[in-house]
């Protein structure tokens, strides 16, 4: 295990600094150049395949003592004919998702009721792309005391709530035979990933039910559709969500804490998720597993959720400015101290105002998801907004970002103070990048967010001289 640890410890690190590798890119799975800056999980237009893997988890008692170990016992599909970089590559691969399916440990023993979980953790290859495993586990069906077990699908796309709803068509499935789950999985293997607010429909026969059609569709904005606020909203205040945005931004050292892999999973990825358009490419794990709680004590930035289980490890790590959030609880057990100051003033004041306005109203996830990450989307508009008038282009279509005359266009003190800072980390180094190498003009969510706020200043300017 030991072994595995330093190579899974190897492939989640990500060098820092501005003029990084290949490595440093998490968008080099993504097919839509203007969006590969724009989030921390890859984000497809349509048409790739929805998965590369569906896989079956299961708890095998160890040859000696009486701990278990995950094991992949259901693979589909099964390769053949790799050539042998290729099969080494899908061994190293395979090797590492069970120890994320049961992150707990080795220590189970078989119950006779267990609450089914639902979540979901990253991989990060040598080339800095990203695969996500989505995983329900639960107990089988059956009688007296058995072992849970974990449905895993793999893809490269993050879509979570599409995701869930086949994760349930699976288990559905396995309920009856494991047989009646490879045409499911085989017709949606051929089918092509939706658009943005596009449906597919699958067509599957299941005995004694007959034929189904099953549509999964994707949410209209794609920016926010591997994310779910609600969890983050009820663990954390508004105060406390600001807080850690303010950690990330800055690019420290966050640790969160909770009993469930579901609040962890979807709490880490709404927390990296505030930071678009920016993407977190430091070392990033929804549910550490415990052979990789060392990874705490990395003196590089660091995005991770810990089970509540191993808080006293934790606790006794040798570490340095972490934010420690206790989701269970809803607090801070470690700070820097000085997570309020990082941010300029009214700009905070204004996030909090928009968050706090209207939130009783809310219904359903996208009115959720929307109403938290636009505030802070509307704080990277005011503050970083203007990059494009700052890339001198050369004949050749190259950019070139001209740093000093971008943070000198901010008139506010606070806001250009607080540039300065951000204009040094690898979330905006990385953005920047890519806008300099695309000779297209932007597009996407963030760049429409732009135009409507530039919109609204010359509309108000008219008004102001009429006042005054």
């Amino acid at each position: 295990m030991d072994g595995l640890g330093r190579r899974l410890r190897a492939s989640l690190r990500l060098k820092r600094g501005r003029g990084g590798s290949s490595q440093d890119n998490v968008g080099d799975v993504v097919k839509e150049p203007e969006r590969a800056q724009e989030h921390p999980l890859p984000n497809f237009a349509g048409g790739q395949h929805f998965f590369e893997y569906l896989l079956v988890v299961s708890l095998k008692k160890k040859r000696s003592g009486d701990d278990y170990e995950p094991t992949i016992t259901y693979q589909f599909p099964k390769r053949e004919n790799l050539l042998r970089g290729q099969q080494e590559e899908e061994e190293r691969l395979l090797s590492a998702i069970p120890l994320f399916c049961f992150p707990d440990g080795n220590e189970w023993a078989p119950l006779t009721e267990y609450p089914r979980e639902t979540f979901s953790f990253v991989l990060t290859n040598v080339d800095g792309s990203r695969k996500i495993g989505y995983c329900r586990r639960l107990l089988p069906a059956g009688r007296g005391p058995r072992l849970p077990k974990v449905y895993c699908i793999l893809s490269c796309i993050g879509c979570f709530g599409l995701f869930s709803k086949i994760l349930d068509e699976v288990e559905k499935r396995h309920q009856i035979s494991m047989a009646v789950i490879y045409p499911f999985m085989q017709g949606l293997r051929e089918a092509a990933f939706p658009a943005p607010g596009k449906t597919v429909t699958l067509k599957s026969f299941i005995p004694d039910s007959g034929t189904e059609f099953i549509s999964l569709t994707r949410p209209l904005d794609s920016h926010l559709e591997h994310v779910d606020f609600s969890s983050l909203l009820h663990c954390l205040s508004f105060e406390q969500i600001l807080q850690i945005f303010a950690s990330a931004v800055l690019e420290r050292r966050i640790i969160f804490l909770a009993e469930g892999l579901s609040t962890l999973s979807q709490c880490i990825h709404a927390a990296a998720a505030l930071l678009y358009p920016f993407s977190w490419a430091h070392t990033y794990i929804p549910v550490v597993p415990e052979s990789l709680l060392a990874t705490v004590c990395c003196p590089t930035p660091f995005m991770v959720g810990v089970q509540m289980r191993f808080q006293q490890e934790i606790m006794d790590s040798p570490m340095e400015e972490v934010l420690l959030v206790n989701l269970c609880e809803g607090t801070f057990l470690m700070s820097v101290g000085d997570e309020k100051d990082i941010l300029p003033p009214k700009l905070q004041d204004e996030i909090l105002d928009s968050l706090g306005q209207g939130s009783k109203d809310l219904q359903t996830l996208e009115q959720i998801n929307e109403h938290v990450s636009g505030p802070f989307v509307q704080f990277f508009v005011k503050t970083v907004g203007h990059y494009t008038s700052y890339i001198k282009r050369e004949a050749n279509g190259h950019g070139h970002f001209q740093e000093r005359s971008f943070c000198k266009a901010l008139t506010s003190k606070a806001n250009r103070r607080f540039v300065k800072k951000f204009v040094k980390t690898q979330l905006f180094s990385l953005f920047i990048q890519e806008a300099e190498k695309s000779k297209n003009p932007p597009a996407g969510y963030f760049q429409q967010k732009i135009l409507e706020y530039e919109e609204q200043k010359k509309q108000k300017k008219p008004w102001e001289k009429t006042v005054k």
